[in-house]
């Protein structure tokens, strides 16, 4: 099982299920999550990669941790055109956000930042993701499962979201939220090696 250098705890700064999921299938078991508190916006004018990774550093100097621990932040978020696309608020905000995406290629873009002590690294990760055209009945059938409503861009890969998917350019694990591959090679810089 991979471990973290001596006296260096691993710290999962994300209350999502799904970075949780994605740490423990590399073999990552000891790692605590604190949630940090912060209002994710940035200012205008910055690129999808400034903002991911401006959340993500945020994130990780938000989260509460003693200087031997690594902390880990992430943030995604889905573009279509270059338009972020949240959570949606609603059922309807859903099947409208599902139905612009349908057909089209839109990119998942996460910022991660790796922090010990004083001591961050950041980089970003971008995955271009092709829906299949669909109707508006197949949409709605989705939405109604509920599966959309705490994500970016109105779906999940991890679950039946993939069904909408026809094509990923890209690593995969980012549209889930944790590309796993740059984290690797991020944590291999602070003594952490998967």
């Amino acid at each position: 099982m991979p471990e973290a250098p001596e006296n260096a705890r691993i710290v999962l700064a994300s209350g999502s299920p799904r970075r949780k999921m994605l740490l423990e299938q590399i073999g990552l078991k000891d790692f605590e999550i604190r949630v940090p508190r912060v209002r994710e916006w940035a200012p205008a004018g910055l690129g999808p990669r400034e903002i991911v990774e401006m959340i993500s550093m945020e994130k990780a100097q938000a989260a509460e941790a003693s200087p031997d621990e690594i902390v880990i932040a992430a943030d995604t978020m889905v573009f279509l055109d270059e338009e972020k696309l949240g959570k949606p608020k609603s059922p309807e905000a859903a099947l409208d956000m599902l139905s612009e995406l349908q057909g089209r290629w839109h990119t998942v873009r996460t910022g991660i930042t790796v922090r010990q002590g004083e001591r961050f690294l950041t980089e970003s990760e971008e995955t271009d993701v092709l829906f299949r055209a669909m109707t508006r009945d197949e949409l709605k059938r989705y939405v109604d499962t509920g599966e959309p409503m705490d994500k970016a861009g109105a779906y999940g890969l991890q679950g039946r979201g993939v069904l909408l998917v026809e094509r990923i350019e890209g690593d995969y694990t980012n549209v889930i939220g944790l590309p796993l591959p740059r984290l690797a090679r991020m944590l291999s810089k602070f003594g952490v090696i998967l």
